[in-house]
């Protein structure tokens, strides 16, 4: 099962990423774009997912992902259960939320095989 060290070491180990807690909430941010949060109970994480392709990602796994909080629904944001997903996808989505914060170069650099 994910817990919230496992969202910490992925998150923590892309470039320019800092952990910050803001209201209960563990948040790992470029700067000042947050691209994952993981919630107080630390059950769910939210992440940056392109908004327009939101929809289709809950209905195909209803289960496994939920819509943000209202207040967030204006954003590029969705939610996932922690025991619905094994680390490998886990990876995938903290990396991709990551890749759509950061300069182009950064995610190249690091993502190109060296």
């Amino acid at each position: 099962m994910i817990i919230a060290e496992d969202v910490r070491r992925v998150a923590m180990a892309l470039p320019r990423t800092e952990e910050k807690l803001v209201r209960d909430r563990v948040t790992f941010r470029v700067g000042r774009i947050v691209y994952v949060t993981i919630s107080a109970d630390e059950t769910s994480m939210g992440f940056a997912f392109p908004k327009e392709e939101r929809a289709a990602l809950i209905a195909a796994e209803p289960r496994k992902f939920h819509m943000p909080r209202p207040s967030d629904e204006r954003y590029n944001w969705v939610r996932v259960w922690l025991a619905a997903i094994d680390e490998a996808e886990l990876g995938e989505l903290v990396v991709d939320a990551w890749r759509m914060v950061v300069p182009k170069r950064v995610a190249a650099a690091h993502l190109s095989p060296s």
